[in-house]
């Protein structure tokens, strides 16, 4: 294997800086004593500390916590059952579906937020219910997430020689039992994958969230972009180190996890 040229690792180099300084300099100054940004004071945990005494952060906290597990359970859910169902079926506009599928992942987020918001404007007009919340963010996070999930099952599928259902279905198993004690075990990897890919999505939004959230539903990403137009304080700092910390988790996760699909594929 041919080693790279200066001029390639040169390249790497400063594409890598352009990418990730500005992380390194939000996680470094959230370690800064300073308590209106600026010049380096000290080290300190202080502001980490001082997450866990503000009910405001804290049930931001809450709320995004509650957002990424409930939307990402459900997802994962129908996302998976979405994934088989075009992977393994075949039924008259299954081409069409497949296309659709795609949409809400190439839609541009403020068009997505937008549509959310007069779909349940309209909702509300005509019924009085769905009121702007935890719920209709919830409902917005599940029509991105499912597309992702249901796109990593397929994939996952899609490297599944079909003869192993095939000898289950041929020993006796019904549809149910094929599924849940041949494919689903060997496809658990890629759901894994896809429902951390959601979770960490869901942690980061903001554009979906603001635009689907009422009262008392703040996030982290929306009390960030709140607290953010007043100033940026050390605090910030550390609430935007543990969104990103949370990400690099989730990324990590995704890929052991499809790693791991790909060497049981091989076995």
């Amino acid at each position: 294997m041919k080693r790279p040229s200066l001029p390639l690792c040169l390249n790497a180099v400063v594409l890598y800086v352009f990418l990730y300084a500005p992380i390194v300099v939000v996680i470094v100054y959230s370690f800064n004593s300073a308590r209106r940004g600026g010049p380096w004071r000290g080290f300190t945990t202080e502001w980490y500390a001082t997450l866990f005494h503000s009910p405001e952060k804290l049930s931001a906290v809450t709320n995004t916590v509650i957002l990424a597990v409930a939307s990402t359970a459900i997802s994962t859910v129908l996302g998976t059952l979405l994934g088989y169902g075009l992977s393994r079926f075949s039924f008259p506009g299954k081409k069409l579906f497949s296309w659709l599928m795609y949409i809400p992942v190439v839609v541009p987020d403020i068009v997505a937020a937008v549509a959310m918001l007069m779909f349940c404007s309209f909702v509300r007009n005509w019924t009085g219910l769905l009121e702007l919340g935890l719920t209709t963010m919830i409902i917005a996070h599940v029509t991105f997430q499912i597309p992702l999930i249901a796109i990593v099952v397929r994939s996952r599928l899609a490297g599944m020689d079909p003869a192993i259902e095939e000898a289950a279905h041929d020993l006796g198993a019904d549809a149910w039992q094929k599924f849940r004690h041949v494919t689903l075990p060997l496809l658990m990897p890629g759901v894994l994958a896809g429902a951390a890919l959601a979770f960490t999505m869901s942690i980061d939004d903001f554009v979906i969230s603001f635009f689907t959230a009422g009262p008392g539903a703040t996030t982290l990403p929306i009390l960030i972009y709140s607290s953010v137009k007043r100033g940026i304080t050390p605090d910030i700092n550390a609430l935007a180190t543990l969104i990103v910390l949370a990400s690099i988790v989730g990324t990590i996760t995704v890929t052991m996890l499809q790693r791991r699909g790909r060497n049981e594929a091989n076995i």
